[in-house]
């Protein structure tokens, strides 16, 4: 049986518990159902750019080491991330002959591809030589077809996947106790990094409006705050307008992040841009109403009535998605929905689909069960 090699510039680590997590979670699947890997990944972000560099280039180095003196016992490797990580899986192949297959995010179309030209050509052929090229929603599908040319029988739209086993309903009353938050107050959360494309101003500027409305409401921001400069702009912004009822929380484990899905009336994700939204789908499954911007794969996951889409860049906008989904229960037509969005993307779907390109696009990869 050979090996697959997971290539990741993210990946958690004892300080940074979340970074990459999705990644993690992914290959945790992988092993429990059968398939040989090695995992060579930056564990953590580097705290300055001297520790970045040389976190990339010790990283670059292991990877090529370990392609070279194992390229034999080898059968793929999957990259995430186009770039910079899918340059090692091209080298992989050029060198050694080992195919490979690339999982697109978002950040390495909409931000890496277009810093220079000179990234967005490696991109481009990393692209093209992928034996398999997999999209992490629906919308950067279409930029990987249409972008760069990209046969669409190429590409596949598989998401990260949601463990049902950890993301699923749980009584909201019970949920708050455990995180003592209030019992008869609305809940909003929202998951993700403090930084200012994840649209916290705008949010807010809604929680304000809202709140005139819903005096009772309750924002939970949860996240790690590694922009100290616009986290401060975040803070004084509260203060300046006399803004209560927020609160900042650090990341937490996947099993509290559960918990705080369970006990919200809604989580909302009011980013700028959004390659897929994992944290929308996890709530879908935990039973918590979703509001979020038209953006990236967002549309796709929150189409036919799942959650509320409003405009990015408006905290006009997104008061009225949060209004509406205060004030309004989800009918049967919409739950049934929801749950067919979350059995879709659920880890049992994921691993039979992932093993399947890895089976077909790898040399002699197979699964010890």
């Amino acid at each position: 049986m050979t090996k697959a090699v997971i290539f990741s510039n993210m990946y958690p680590s004892a300080e940074h518990p979340t970074y990459g997590i999705f990644v993690k979670n992914q290959v945790e699947l992988l092993k429990n159902n059968g398939v040989d890997v090695k995992v060579i990944a930056i564990h953590g972000p580097g705290k300055s750019p001297f520790e970045k560099i040389t976190k990339y280039m010790s990283w670059t180095l292991q990877s090529f080491f370990y392609l070279l003196v194992n390229k034999k016992s080898i059968g793929i490797t999957h990259a995430h991330y186009a770039f910079p990580t899918g340059v090692l899986s091209y080298l992989g192949k050029k060198l050694f002959g080992i195919p490979y297959i690339v999982t697109v995010h978002g950040g390495d179309l909409d931000k890496m591809a277009k810093k220079s030209s000179r990234i967005a050509g490696f991109t481009q052929k990393i692209l093209e030589d992928a034996s398999r090229v997999i999209t992490v929603g629906e919308k950067l599908r279409q930029d990987v077809v249409e972008d760069y040319g990209i046969a669409s029988s190429n590409v596949e739209v598989m998401s990260m996947g949601v463990d049902t086993s950890i993301f699923k309903p749980m009584g909201r009353e019970e949920a708050r106790l455990l995180l003592n938050v209030p019992l008869n107050e609305h809940v909003l959360i929202f998951v993700g990094n403090l930084i200012e494309a994840k649209g916290v101003m705008e949010l807010l500027d809604a929680y304000a409006m809202v709140k005139a409305s819903h005096p009772d409401l309750l924002l939970y921001l949860i996240g790690s705050q590694k922009d100290q400069r616009f986290t401060e702009s975040v803070m004084q912004k509260i203060q300046e307008s006399g803004m209560t009822g927020v609160e900042f929380k650090e990341p937490v484990s996947q099993t509290e992040l559960a918990k705080w899905m369970s006990a919200a009336d809604v989580l909302t994700l009011p980013s700028y841009h959004e390659g897929f939204g994992l944290v929308v789908l996890e709530a879908m499954a935990s039973g918590a109403r979703v509001v979020a911007t038209n953006v990236g794969g967002l549309p796709y996951l929150l189409q036919e009535g799942a959650g509320i889409l409003v405009e990015s860049h408006s905290g006009e906008s997104l008061a009225e998605g949060l209004d509406q989904a205060l004030s309004n229960e989800l009918s049967r037509e919409q739950q049934a929905i929801i749950q067919q969005k979350v059995q879709q993307n659920s880890f049992e779907v994921i691993i039979e689909r992932l093993y399947e390109i890895y089976a077909k696009n790898g040399k002699g990869i197979t699964r010890n069960l």
